[in-house]
Parts: structure tokens; C-alpha cells; sequence
């Protein structure tokens, strides 16, 4: 087609639930309920992810979180990271320093914090080679990447992380509604940025209006503009395309029914992006940190598009009506 291929990375922040926790649920319960996505109707997680995406034959990136280890014991950990490895996709480090309020054993003694960016440096660094020991022990390759939970990482977490020995981040969200995140990155950052010895990859995203920017994240954005959006990132070579979505995405937020309009979503992204020449999945394992860094390009983001807007306004109150009445968020 006379263009590079635009690399998109499909990556599932994937994690138990600190508030299901608080609320008295078994380990098993939550498990079933944020890993398996399991309700009624069957299994809606990341096992159900992982055949939507082999039957298109593309590879997710899948941010695993091990610190639940210290409140229920590493084998739950173990148990994520299982049917990830066995199905050949990616497994990387993710974090919520939330579960060190009920921790028996902490590696930080008494300090808690809600984001990582809430710690010292030298704590940061304790709690990355403390969640990388558990996630290696528990099967995985030693991570490359990470992702703070919350987004909540600050520039002390980069130096943090180049110390505990991994190379990428991709906690930058221009998100302007996620205020957890605190790395200092121009927010109009496009661009994967040499930080601190750590290559940020960041979120990407689209324009909402005139300050405002959406997140590419599965709940966030319709189908139309998920896929003009590959598009406009393909037509301006952008080097890599991050999208987000969770373990427990397609299912309603108290996770007793599947969001079927999100779960249609999933599957037409992934469809798309494989009848697309220009697309391909990646994970950080096959990217090359001197060839992103080439790209200084001044990129752009999607720009908004009223229809577009209203189309996916009147998707999410539909998919609301539908799916999410009489629940309460967890």
C-alpha cells in the first residue's frame, strides 16, 4: 500500500479488584468475576479475550498485576499468568499499590500509598523488584514493560523502573480525566519519548474537542472511531498504536451480565485491524527501542467529528440502558 505498517498494541490491564476485596468477596469470586469475567451467560475474560483475538490471529499485551499476592497468596498470581503464557501472548507488569492496605508481609513495611507515585523512590524501586519476583515466579518471562495501576506513575517511577531493569512504560495517558498520572510528558505527546532511560509509549488517543481528549480504550471510544483512528495513525506512520481495555471490560460494571455492545466492539476492532494491510498486533517484545526513537515526526491526533461524537454518545447511553440498569459500579 506504499506505507510502513503501523503496529497496534491490544494491551489488558489485567487484575483482581481492591474493592471487591474491601467488600468481603472469596479470592475465587473475585477471580471469577475480574480474570474470568465469569457470570451467567459464561466466561466474558481474558480467556474469552484470547480466542476472540487467536481467531484473527493477532497477540495482546497482557499488563498482569501479582501484588494481590500479598493478601491471597501467589498462586492466584500463578493462575493468571498460566493461561497467557500457554497461549502465546504477551505478559508485562502492572501494578496497584492499593493492596498493600491488607498486605501481612508488605515490602515496603507500613507505607501505603493509593498510586506508585504516592512512594519515595527508593520504595518504588522495592515494590518494582518485589511485583517482577512474583510475576517471574508465578511463570512469566522477566517483564520488559510496565503499567502503573491508576495510571499513577511520576517521573521518580521511570528512574524506578530503568533501575529495577526494564526498559518501557506506558502509564503516559493524555487522558484529560485520569489525573493519577503524574510523568511529566507534554500532554499533546504522540511519540514513544526517551525518559529517564525508560521509553514511554504512551496511551494513544483521540481529540474530543478543543482541550479535550479521549483515550483509546475499548469502553471509551465507539467501533467508527477506534477505526478511524488505526487509520489516521496508519496515513501519518505513526510507530505504534497503544490501546487499552481490562480483564473485566465486557462485562457490566457490578460483572453479573456481559456488555454485549462492548463485547461486539472488541471483536469488530479485532476484526478490522486484521483485514487492514497496514495493521499488525504487536507486543514490546518486537519492537526495536532505536527505530521508535527515529520517529520525532510532528504526529497528530484524530480530530473530532460532531456525528462521530454524537453516534458514540448515543451508543454508550443505549449500551447503558441495556446493560447496566439497576447496577451499582464497584
Amino acid at each position: 500500500m506504499g506505507h510502513n505498517v503501523s503496529n497496534i498494541m491490544l494491551t489488558v490491564d489485567t487484575e483482581l479488584s481492591a474493592a471487591l476485596h474491601q467488600q468481603g468477596f472469596s479470592a475465587a469470586a473475585n477471580f471469577d468475576g475480574s480474570i474470568l469475567g465469569r457470570c451467567g451467560a459464561g466466561d466474558f475474560g481474558i480467556v474469552h479475550q484470547m480466542g476472540r483475538l487467536d481467531d484473527y490471529g493477532h497477540k495482546a499485551v497482557f499488563f498482569i498485576d501479582p501484588m494481590p499476592a500479598l493478601v491471597y497468596g501467589e498462586q492466584i498470581v500463578a493462575d493468571m499468568v498460566g493461561p497467557v503464557v500457554e497461549r502465546g501472548h504477551e505478559v508485562q507488569l502492572h501494578m496497584h499499590t492499593e493492596w498493600l492496605e491488607w498486605a501481612k508481609d508488605s515490602p515496603v513495611e507500613d507505607r501505603w500509598g493509593r498510586n506508585l507515585a504516592d512512594f519515595d523512590f527508593e520504595d518504588q524501586v522495592r515494590l518494582l523488584k518485589f511485583a517482577t519476583g512474583v510475576l517471574t515466579k508465578a511463570g512469566a518471562p522477566t517483564p520488559t514493560a510496565f503499567r502503573a495501576g491508576n495510571f499513577g506513575a511520576n517521573d521518580d517511577s521511570l528512574r524506578a523502573l530503568r533501575t529495577a531493569g526494564l526498559t518501557w512504560d506506558s502509564s503516559f495517558t493524555p487522558c484529560s480525566s485520569l489525573r493519577h498520572c503524574k510523568i511529566n510528558v507534554p500532554k499533546n505527546q504522540i511519540a514513544p519519548v526517551l525518559k529517564s532511560g525508560v521509553v514511554e509509549l504512551p496511551v494513544a488517543g483521540i481529540l474530543d474537542g478543543p482541550n479535550a481528549i479521549r483515550p483509546a480504550q475499548i469502553c471509551a471510544l465507539s467501533t467508527a472511531e477506534m477505526k478511524a483512528a488505526m487509520v489516521h495513525a496508519y496515513m501519518e506512520h505513526h510507530p505504534v498504536f497503544v490501546t487499552v481495555t481490562h480483564s473485566f471490560e465486557l462485562l457490566s460494571r457490578d460483572r453479573s451480565r456481559p456488555n454485549g455492545s462492548v463485547a461486539k466492539r472488541f471483536d469488530q476492532i479485532a476484526a478490522f485491524i486484521a483485514a487492514h494491510d497496514g495493521l499488525q498486533t504487536s507486543g514490546f517484545n518486537q519492537l526495536s527501542v532505536s527505530k521508535l526513537l527515529e520517529h520525532e515526526q510532528n504526529f497528530t491526533r484524530l480530530g473530532p467529528k460532531r456525528l462521530r461524537g454524537a453516534m458514540r454518545m448515543a451508543e454508550q447511553l443505549w449500551a447503558t440502558w441495556r446493560y447496566e440498569r439497576s447496577v451499582m459500579p464497584v
